[in-house]
């Protein structure tokens, strides 16, 4: 018997953002500890090819399109899941957006509401559709994918760092609430981190020499550097664990 369990055997995992990047890595880790994972992000097609990816590699996944920005696509997400498994295990927040680089006094209206709808509001209405179907089901593990900039805000990504920061605080809110009903939820805090997400950074020579300096091991991430992380933290070896940050930064915010 194995003190420590990685196991995911039977569980029913959500992944937002799974088309690319770290949401594709996290899914797929997730499948090959054993997950059946819904993908979800606004393109099926490109989701249709990470569930191959899945399959061929031996696991389960099923894609699923969906809006984070649209509640009504949110609430249709989660009828399609009950239907198909009757339960949920694990959900894993992590689609985001930063339509804006730039400074936040040059940033209109529309820039702030794209922002916080998909990295806010999104998050915040998954996880009462997924509270309730995992209390059906005795329990659960939610991570949301926040940022270092959560932490330490950005240049030229103030409205993203903003909503980064408080996806940490509505962790650490949600924890407190669904402690009671076996549900456990904790952050994710990536650092530098090679993404088509985060092109801006990779393409401007300047400002990624500037974003590397501050990191101590001197170079970015993979994508699948972060999932360890989170495997740990929707398994049982993270039992005990709720309301807390992994921060994943080179060392960056030392």
């Amino acid at each position: 018997m194995k003190t420590v369990d990685f196991s995911l055997d039977g569980k029913v995992a959500l992944v937002t953002g799974a088309s690319r990047g770290i949401g594709e890595a996290i899914a797929m880790t997730l499948a090959e500890y054993g997950a059946q994972v819904v993908l979800v992000s606004r393109k099926l097609d490109a989701l249709t090819e990470v569930a191959e990816k899945i399959t061929k590699a031996g696991g389960a996944a099923v894609p699923i399109a969906c809006n984070m920005g649209k509640q009504e696509q949110i609430g249709e997400l989660f009828t399609k899941v009950k239907e198909k498994f009757g339960r949920l295990d694990i959900l894993v927040n992590n689609a985001a957006t930063n339509p804006y680089f730039g400074e936040m006094l040059g940033a209109d209206e529309g820039v702030w509401d794209k922002t916080n709808d998909v990295n806010l509001k999104g998050p915040f209405f998954m996880i009462q559709h997924a509270a309730k179907l995992m209390t059906e089901s005795g329990g659960g593990a939610i991570v949301n994918v926040a940022s270092v900039n959560g932490i330490s805000p950005a240049i030229f990504q103030g409205i993203y760092s903003i909503t980064k920061a408080a996806l940490i605080s509505m962790t650490k809110a949600y924890a407190q609430e669904l402690a009671g009903a076996n549900i456990r939820i904790n952050a994710l805090l990536p650092g530098l981190t090679e993404t088509k997400f985060a092109s801006a950074l990779f393409t401007n020579d300047d400002i990624y020499k500037l974003a590397v300096e501050k990191v101590p091991m001197n170079r970015h991430a993979v994508p699948m550097e972060m999932a360890g992380a989170v495997l740990y933290l929707v398994s049982n070896a993270s039992s005990y664990t709720t309301g807390t940050c992994i921060t994943c930064d080179g060392g960056m915010l030392i």
